[in-house]
């Protein structure tokens, strides 16, 4: 009986939160590997090499803005703004959780494109001939889609777990991420250029699974601070407009040049436009005063972005496009006002930001979109070089038919869900050793457990304490209590 109390006291102990010796050492020892590893393995491609002149000479290339830093830098610019500020502002809705949102995302972006290029280039980059991975300016906007995972999976957890929880998730994370997008991009030849399964899917569960395994039932002690106001949605309303402007780029950043990028980009434009309007609609349609909530237009307007993802290169046609986008409005909103509160009462799934529905069942959608998509690609409507440009059906699949792509579309959908729940029950439970540093029940959702946060200016009594910005004033306020005193 003695055992049992004494373990009970333990488990009842104060979560200690202080990471002072925890989170230098990761950083450190994780930063000095990614040198060491990038060392040995990480060099230049043939178009960032000093080289290239001699590539360009030995190919016939007249010009240097043949090289794919001219192709794709614009895009890489538009996709590293998405991650750094738009994903950031987009998670500062809490009302005492801003400096979380914007650093915590900033530390795990940065640590996450250095591991991306590593994972990633040991699957897709590595130089047989030399044992070297070769990296470009596509490498690195591959790397922040694969950091773009981690920071779906972020949002279902922002403000319960720990900055080494953060990093040790983000590392498990981009590991799975990897091999995933290896089986289904190789191995099935599924095509996905805007991410829909590979990126939103996974990233989705990955983080609701986690969230799954970390369930806090005593959680309603911090509902105080779960929560917006009216600034702080004001700022993540400026990251959903980053992110609604540039996800076109986003979906068509590492399509092929010309037609291909081309289309992804309209079709993006196009969904994620009849989005607003019906996200809107339903907002509105739902409340009993027919007001509009912001937790509807940060996060349901971008869903249509999500779901045209997969199919964002195929014919989908702009009426297409337009439709995809309505619905996942409707689907979106829907699942704020209803499916948000069955994941929390009846799955346990603590849905911090909502990924479930702007992220998780718009992914699906797309998948699903794709697979459709992909089955009913005819010959009348690519052409015969159409076909095989889109699809890739050279090598080893040029005999592969728009059915069987369908099928394979589909099978691609299966393995993410699979990478996306499986993986997030695994590291959730590494997650769950107490020896990360998360904060108490009674202690989420607030800055002050892991940053020094300024006093509120309200909260200050005036004159107590003195600054040399206030130097002049006080001569001018010693000069007016004096002429007081005179009168």
């Amino acid at each position: 009986m003695g055992n049992c109390m004494g373990i009970r006291d333990v488990c009842d102990r104060p979560k200690n939160t202080n990471v002072r010796c925890r989170l230098p050492a990761v950083c450190f020892v994780w930063q000095l590997s990614m040198i060491i590893l990038f060392g040995v393995f990480v060099r230049y491609n043939e178009e960032s090499d000093t080289h290239w002149v001699d590539y360009r000479k030995g190919n016939n290339i007249t010009s240097d803005i043949e090289n794919d830093f001219y192709f794709r830098y614009p895009s890489f610019q538009d996709v590293h703004v998405m991650i750094f500020v738009g994903f950031g502002f987009l998670m500062t809705f809490l009302k005492r959780y801003s400096f979380g949102a914007m650093g915590f995302n900033f530390l795990i972006a940065a640590f996450g494109i250095q591991w991306a290029l590593l994972m990633q280039g040991w699957f897709h980059s590595l130089d047989y001939t030399d044992g070297k991975i070769k990296i470009g300016v596509e490498n690195l906007i591959n790397a922040d889609f694969c950091v773009a995972g981690c920071l779906i999976a972020y949002g279902a957890v922002l403000g319960k777990v720990s900055p080494v929880q953060l990093l040790v998730m983000t590392l498990f994370g981009i590991t799975l991420f990897a091999v995933e997008e290896y089986i289904i991009l190789n191995v099935l030849h599924a095509k996905d250029a805007g991410g829909s399964m590979v990126i939103h899917t996974f990233g989705a569960y990955y983080g609701l699974s986690i969230s799954w395994v970390l369930y806090r039932p005593s959680l309603d002690k911090s509902n105080h601070l779960n929560g917006s106001v009216y600034h702080s949605d004001v700022f993540a309303m400026i990251g959903t407009l980053f992110l609604w402007m540039f996800w076109p780029s986003f979906n068509s950043a590492i399509a092929d040049h010309g037609d291909g990028q081309h289309r992804a980009a309209i079709n993006t434009y196009l969904a994620l436009a009849s989005t607003v309007l019906t996200t809107v609609a339903i907002s509105s349609l739902f409340e009993k005063t027919g007001k509009l909530d912001m937790v509807h237009i940060q996060n349901s307007t971008l869903a249509g972005g999500v779901a045209v993802g997969t199919a964002a290169e195929f014919m989908l046609s702009p009426y297409g496009s337009l439709i995809v986008g309505f619905f996942c409005g409707i689907i979106s909103t829907m699942g704020y006002n209803h499916f948000s509160p069955f994941l929390e009462e009846k799955l346990k799934i603590q849905d911090t930001c909502g990924v479930h529905n702007l992220h998780a069942m718009p992914g699906v959608i797309g998948g699903i979109v794709g697979a459709i998509s992909a089955a009913a690609a005819t010959n009348t409507v690519y052409g015969d070089l159409g076909l095989e440009n889109t699809f890739d059906f050279t090598g080893p699949f040029a005999k592969r038919v728009p059915t069987i792509q369908g099928g394979f579309q589909a099978a691609g959908l299966c393995v993410a869900l699979c990478f996306g729940i499986g993986g997030g029950i695994f590291v959730g439970l590494v997650l769950k050793l107490p020896i990360w540093g998360d904060p108490a029940d009674e202690n989420c959702f607030d800055d002050e457990i892991y940053w020094e946060v300024p006093e509120d200016e309200e909260s200050v009594p005036p004159f107590v304490a003195y600054n040399n910005h206030m130097i002049p004033n006080k001569h001018a306020d010693m000069r007016e209590t004096s002429f007081v005193e005179q009168r």
